[in-house]
């Protein structure tokens, strides 16, 4: 299966309390608000749709043909998407001026890239950052310095949820209710990927990689390839992201299974240290805690 298809969601928030919205600002009762519609259209852009038209956000908002019409036209007025031919839309100019601020203000970034430049050039691993955002485990950032290996990541990129080392060692530190409000929705795809079929299973296999504190997977994203990582903690404790290497599956049989679990342990915690940093600096955390 081609990573595209193995791109999976997930529910990565608290417990509902009342009066909070979840995604796109549902409430309790599931309803949307006009803003929480007109947002939600950017969600019918991926990787297999990349021009969208005014019947697509009234099959996926039901919104009337007016309303859908009026949320593209501010959406286009704002930069965000851009009318192409035939009245359809695509992504707009502002997409690239605020990647461009992310990556110069992204805190895990700049904690990431020298550990990731200094880490991969001494070991010759390839190195991914990911993030952790709502239902996604998103690519952040690549240190690529095997070309053995196809590089298949790339900035933005989604990766499965379930699939992958990456994604693994993120779940498995979520915290409960999260992990059970994922068995619920995607038991399939949990069972599937290896992960358990029921809820008591599920729950014992993420704890036992949650002790582990990394993770090792063997061609679930690309074949050939063997992924080791460690998750990422900000400064309240919360995983955030992990980092990963990619190694191709032959150098890996050469090599210390235990000794690149620490490498991959040790380069996260690399990076908490400089992200801990930053934050504590800019007054916007406590002190890190250990892992």
């Amino acid at each position: 299966m081609t990573i595209q298809g193995r791109i999976s969601g997930g529910d990565g928030k608290d417990g509902p309390s009342p009066g909070r919205r979840g995604a796109h600002g549902k409430d309790a009762q599931g309803s949307m608000n006009s803003l929480d519609k007109m947002l939600s259209i950017l969600d019918l852009f991926d990787d297999r749709s990349a021009v969208i038209t005014p019947e697509d956000v009234e099959r996926t908002t039901g919104a009337s043909r007016s309303s859908a019409y009026r949320y593209l036209q501010s959406l286009a007025d704002a930069g965000l998407i851009a009318q192409a031919a035939s009245g359809s839309y695509t992504l707009g100019a502002r997409i690239l001026e605020l990647d461009r601020l992310q990556r110069n203000s992204d805190q895990l970034l700049a904690a990431a890239r020298p550990v990731m430049e200094a880490v991969s050039t001494q070991l010759g691993f390839n190195m991914i950052l990911s993030r952790y955002h709502g239902n996604r485990v998103i690519c952040s950032h690549t240190a690529w310095p095997d070309t053995t290996l196809t590089a298949i990541y790339e900035r933005g990129r989604p990766l499965p949820l379930f699939f992958g080392a990456m994604a693994k060692v993120i779940l498995a530190n979520l915290g409960p209710y999260q992990l059970r409000n994922l068995m619920l929705k995607h038991v399939d795809e949990i069972r599937s990927a290896g992960l358990g079929g029921d809820w008591k299973e599920f729950r014992t296999v993420m704890g036992r990689l949650r002790r582990q504190k990394s993770c090792v997977t063997h061609a679930e994203i690309t074949p050939e390839s063997v992924g080791v990582a460690a998750p990422i903690f900000d400064a309240d404790d919360r995983v955030i992201g992990s980092i990963a290497f990619a190694i191709p599956r032959a150098a890996f049989e050469r090599l210390s299974e235990d000794g690149i679990r620490e490498e991959a342990i040790a380069a996260a915690e690399m990076i908490m240290a400089n992200l801990h940093r930053a934050t504590a600096e800019d007054g916007a955390a406590p002190e890190p805690r250990n892992h």
